[in-house]
């Protein structure tokens, strides 16, 4: 295959940035910058599926970008924008929307969650949101995708789409000389499964994922928390009265010690295995406080990088329209092609 070696991934301005983004997502951006081309996008555009304050979507859709900068994404050698600014995405979802078939979409568990029994009154938007993630991806003929368990069926989608795609036009692409060496225009995008502790649980209820959307404050790490509130949060976590256990299969039923041994084994770069080698048999009198000191030297410095990045606007979104314009470039380039492909007159 004749495809570059490239990574894109994006993230929703929804708003309140946690932990379980960061080990989810954005802690594993920085190093694919030394294996891969990587294109980091704000996907804003996905963000109106459902209704926004537009002054609230300008100031997630910054936080998530500086979010990227402070982990350490390096917009200079990454692509770093907001998808809105690059329409070619909007225009690939809609040839993807009339590839893609009916019944892929109404398969989509995301969408189901969402709309719960209110399937009739949704947005369309709702409902075709994969196709855009799909265009997303395929626009810049990403290779990889780094995705945690909640978003394989998206990409599964994708690849669905790209292998239809490909077949579809199998003569046209080769009449446009398009394609790679096997004649695909588009590659069948391969996952980057997440490591260990990439979902993240709620510090309240060890069995439900950590979301911004619950009640309690203290069910959640916010990327823009200061020390104190961290090393807070984490000391107050629910917890059963049992000491950890010597080995990982002694986390069985217990949704919250599994959690924040998770948790400590992601920040460290361990295994669980190995958090457990250092701790079995000790209370949470002294893992929490430990727990404590890991998230605060891990986590503090970057919440203050990211006050400062937001409150300097100007520099995000100049970033920001850099970052839009190289990606433009790429963008274009694969709909000159694909506008040829469908038939389009330009």
């Amino acid at each position: 295959m004749t495809f570059t070696p490239r990574v894109f991934s994006g993230i929703q301005p929804s708003g309140d940035l946690h932990l379980g983004n960061y080990l989810g997502a954005i802690r594993r951006f920085v190093p694919l910058q030394e294996t891969h081309e990587t294109i980091y996008c704000v996907v804003d555009m996905h963000a109106i599926t459902v209704r926004q304050e537009p002054d609230d979507l300008r100031r997630a859709t910054r936080e998530v970008a500086a979010a990227f900068i402070a982990a350490g994404v390096d917009p200079k050698r990454s692509i770093v924008f907001n998808q809105s600014q690059v329409i070619q995405h909007a225009e690939l979802a809609w040839v993807f929307n009339c590839v893609a078939r009916m019944g892929w979409m109404a398969r989509m568990t995301q969408f189901k969650d969402k709309a719960g029994k209110n399937s009739e009154n949704v947005s369309l938007g709702l409902f075709a949101y994969p196709s855009l993630m799909a265009a997303d991806i395929l626009l810049y003929k990403a290779t990889h995708v780094p995705v945690g368990d909640d978003q394989k069926q998206h990409l599964e989608l994708t690849r669905d789409i790209a292998i239809k795609f490909n077949n579809d036009y199998r003569d046209s692409i080769a009449a446009q000389n398009a394609g790679d060496d096997e004649g695909a225009f588009f590659p069948v995008t391969e996952p980057l499964i997440a490591g260990p502790a990439t979902r993240i649980m709620s510090l309240r209820d060890g069995t439900k994922k950590m979301s911004k959307s619950d009640p309690s404050d203290q069910s959640r790490i916010s990327l823009l928390d200061d020390a104190d509130a961290i090393a807070k949060k984490i000391k107050k976590a629910t917890t059963d009265p049992a000491e950890l256990p010597h080995d990982v299969e002694g986390l069985a039923s217990r949704p919250e010690a599994d959690n924040l041994v998770g948790i400590y084994a992601a920040l460290s770069d361990k295994t669980k295995a190995e958090v457990l080698a250092e701790f079995g048999g000790q209370g949470w009198g002294k893992f929490k406080p430990a727990l404590a000191d890991l998230a605060v030297a891990q986590l503090a410095p970057m919440a203050g990088e990211m006050r400062r990045l937001i409150d300097d606007s100007e520099t995000i979104d100049a970033i920001l329209r850099d970052g839009a314009e190289r990606a433009r470039a790429i963008a274009e380039a694969t709909m000159v092609d694909v506008r040829s492909i469908v038939g389009f007159i330009r």
